[in-house]
């Protein structure tokens, strides 16, 4: 009987919870718990709305993994590209120039995610460019320097205004260049020669009655904008029209033609200041180029090719000088003189 009641005393106390728990739940100020189903149905949501998925755990933990370290660097060298995309090569950063069945270009990517509020940009600085909180750039800034039209929405309950854009007004196809900052490196731990992309410039261009004028628009640290795309598929063939790479992967194999336009120094100049004349400033970005690949090539221990030609010929040499003493030898050898055939048969010791 004892027994009955503790197990009747057991089930009350598990109801009871379970009913303390429920109403906790269902409860105004209590949190909610937020289950997988719910929270893949937010996802989902959101990704109609921006057209762009939602960075995942996974996602992110990649982009970790993917991020070259060079703190422990013993050699590096940072230098500043300009992207042309008018080139056929750069081509497929530019096109499409507006988003066309369910594809963008980069910039088109770029000003959809800060709309959201999903990228960081910084203030552009001649050459002393900072991502910190100080050179954070508003969004409503860039839309006053590059011309866009916009309908402002205050926020409500000490929320972020946001912004209506008509998707005809972003200016995707003024954007013909970019700002690649790059780093090459050597890290002595893992004798590795590599280089890293560090930050994006859009570069926005404007033509009025002054001709065309160019006007960076800000700094994106490359680590920031990679995990949104590593999806984008870009075609890089006029040949084969398969998309088979995405813009990381273009930004990755260094698939792009940009041109030296400064060097980190001491005077943080850039090759043009240094080198006005047309010539000169072809052979100083030449000369960058050249003492990368001299720098890379004294890293690594080659065989001297006159030493391996030298034994070849060596071994030739004697190898023909081996065959002529022979030959030599062969002849000056006396040959035995022939016998004389006679007439008589020759009868056979058997027969004998």
């Amino acid at each position: 009987m004892k027994r009955l009641y503790c197990i009747l005393g057991m089930v009350s106390l598990l109801f009871v919870s379970d009913l303390a728990s429920a109403q906790g739940e269902t409860g105004g100020n209590a949190q909610q718990r937020r289950t997988p189903q719910a929270r893949t149905g937010g996802r989902q949501e959101e990704k109609k709305e921006s057209g762009l998925p939602e960075l995942t755990v996974r996602a992110e933990d990649m982009n970790e993994r993917m991020t070259q370290e060079i703190g422990n660097a013993r050699w590096m060298r940072v230098i500043y590209r300009q992207i042309d995309l008018t080139k056929e090569q750069n081509a497929p950063l530019y096109y499409p120039e507006r988003p066309r069945n369910g594809f963008q270009n980069l910039f088109s990517i770029i000003f959809q995610l800060m709309s959201e509020g999903k990228l960081v940009a910084y203030e552009y600085r001649d050459g002393y460019e900072s991502f910190d909180a100080e050179n954070v750039v508003n969004f409503k800034d860039i839309l006053d320097r590059a011309y866009v039209y916009y309908e402002e929405i205050p926020g409500q309950g000490g929320k972020q205004p946001s912004f209506v854009i008509n998707e005809s007004d972003v200016p995707s196809a003024e954007v013909r260049a970019y700002y690649v900052k790059e780093a090459w490196y050597f890290d002595q731990n893992n004798s590795v020669f590599d280089v890293k992309t560090l930050a994006l410039c859009p570069i926005l261009t404007l033509t009025g009655d002054l001709g065309e004028q160019t006007t960076p628009l800000f700094w994106l640290p490359y680590e920031n904008i990679r995990p949104y795309i590593t999806n984008s598929l870009i075609m890089t063939s006029n040949t084969n029209n398969v998309k088979t790479f995405t813009i990381d992967d273009y930004f990755r194999r260094r698939m792009f033609d940009g041109e030296i336009i400064k060097t980190e120094n001491l005077m943080n100049k850039t090759l043009r200041e240094l080198y006005p004349e047309p010539d000169s400033l072809k052979l100083a970005q030449e000369q960058v180029d050249r003492q990368l690949e001299e720098f890379r090539q004294s890293l690594y221990w080659a065989p001297d090719t006159t030493q391996v030609t030298d034994t070849k010929q060596s071994k030739k040499a004697a190898k023909t000088a081996r065959v002529a003493k022979t030959s030599t030898a062969k002849e000056s050898k006396p040959k035995a003189p022939k016998a004389e055939k006679s007439a008589a048969p020759v009868r056979s010791v058997r027969r004998r």
